[in-house]
């Protein structure tokens, strides 16, 4: 037997997101989110299922801080919600959203626990929704007020930010696809959005800096590895330039302030984006981390037609040689190592925190109570030796969150996707450690674990 160490100061630990577990939708001044609309229309989610009470984490937040405790954890990625702290995404601050995460904040700060928060996990304010929603350019200013009122409340205690979770998914799948909130199913929206979204995320950059400069701010990006399906130039070329549409449409904006090259002549669709003059530098957010959220792999294949867009042409997939989870993904480890490592290698050795990496499995308690959930501890074990030597190659990986700390709202999939660490009764909300729970509690109080 071998023992893989981390390096000191390593944090380990888990990941949430607001409307996913917080519940109380319209409670204490809240405003109506356009993940509380999308779940009330029928048919847009499994079952029916809203996220009006989740893991009602609202009322109970001490429980999960206290779970977080007992499993050794030394950072808790929570997000915060838009429309609890201005309901209609503009004006006033609402005190009573705002002293929820201060509550929250100071719980953890009081268990040794890094708060770490996300500015924006998906909840956008209806009524900004209303008025165009991301791919309306006005959003950019509004979220640089939004990020400015939150740091002011909690940046004395909150030194470790996030200010977006994965724009590539919730622009492609609420403005392209429609199969998130809000649904809309656009070409040109979802252009226009992904551009919005950019210059929001260089406002809020120099929003929160112009409040505390001391403080250290990432974003969360979901990324995949793209390999090409073929052994011929045609997949591999598609396979890069479906690397630069999915996992540097935002990351090269925030860090060379300019988009990537997708078209197979090597340009950006800068006319469809919607892009004016000065916005490359608007765009440009210097992260003083990487925050990488990854689960799968992706393959990829050449299509000579031209797909509207003029960009890939490409057909993406799954992988099908490991195995694979209740999500239908597939578990291949050496895809979170490749990805560190061409992050690493492609912008200079930047700091990294693995801000979500996880698996769906549906394990239920036994007789016993027990939730012996074998093949998530297989599935972390296996991650984490794919970070390790990703580490020994050279990243500098600063920290490890699992997705999820709860059982909680899938988004579309509704209640039917269970990713937490924690099994939770969506009935009575009792929250129960699962077998995952205790192996990664075990790991981070060792900072390392036997292979």
């Amino acid at each position: 037997m071998a023992r893989l160490l981390f390096p000191e100061d390593f944090h380990w630990g888990a990941a949430t997101a607001s409307y996913q577990i917080e519940g109380a939708w319209n409670e204490d001044g809240k405003g109506e989110s356009i993940w509380d609309r999308f779940t009330h229309t029928p048919g847009n989610v499994r079952n029916g299922d809203t996220g009006d009470r989740a893991c009602d984490s609202y009322h109970r937040f001490d429980e999960d801080v206290a779970l977080l405790r007992n499993m050794n954890l030394q950072s808790y990625r929570f997000s915060i919600a838009w429309p609890r702290i201005q309901p209609t995404g503009k004006g006033a601050a609402n005190a009573k959203g705002l002293d929820y995460y201060g509550r929250l904040v100071d719980a953890l700060l009081d268990a040794g626990i890094r708060p770490f928060p996300t500015l924006y996990h998906w909840d956008l304010p209806q009524p900004l929704e209303d008025a165009g929603g991301w791919p309306h350019r006005d959003l950019a200013g509004r979220f640089g007020d939004y990020a400015e009122i939150v740091t002011r409340s909690l940046g004395d205690r909150v030194s470790d930010w996030m200010i977006l979770n994965e724009p590539n998914v919730f622009t492609a799948c609420g403005y392209l696809l429609g199969i998130h909130a809000p649904g809309r199913r656009s070409l040109s929206d979802f252009l226009r959005a992904v551009h919005t979204v950019n210059l929001a995320h260089g406002d809020a950059f120099r929003a929160m800096k112009a409040v505390r400069s001391d403080l250290r701010i990432g974003t969360a990006f979901n990324f995949t590895p793209c390999e090409p399906h073929r052994d011929s130039d045609a997949d591999a070329e598609a396979a890069e330039r479906w690397h630069a549409f999915v996992n540097e449409s935002f990351l090269r904006p925030a860090l060379r302030g300019a988009y990537p090259g997708f078209f197979r002549d090597g340009s950006a669709p800068l006319e469809a984006l919607a892009v004016e003059e000065g916005d490359a530098e608007r765009m440009r957010a210097p992260l003083d981390f990487v925050g990488v959220n990854l689960y799968t792999r992706t393959i990829i294949q050449d299509v000579p037609e031209d797909d509207g867009l003029g960009a890939r042409p490409a057909l993406p997939f799954g992988g099908d040689e490991g195995p694979k989870t209740d999500f239908g993904w597939e578990v291949w480890p050496d895809a979170l190592r490749t990805m560190l490592v061409r992050i690493s290698s492609d912008y200079e050795r930047p700091e990294i925190e693995i801000t979500e990496n996880g698996c769906s499995y549906g394990d239920r308690p036994g007789p016993d109570g027990r939730v012996r959930d074998a093949r998530r501890v297989e599935f972390y074990r296996s991650y984490l030796e794919a970070v390790h030597r990703a580490i020994q190659a050279g990243a500098d990986v600063r920290g490890y969150h699992a997705w999820s700390l709860l059982d909680n709202f899938e988004w579309g999939e509704g209640y039917e996707q269970r990713f937490g660490l924690v099994w939770v009764d969506f009935e009575t909300g009792e929250r129960t450690p699962k077998d995952s729970a205790r192996w990664l509690g075990q790991t981070a109080a060792e900072n390392g674990f036997e292979v």
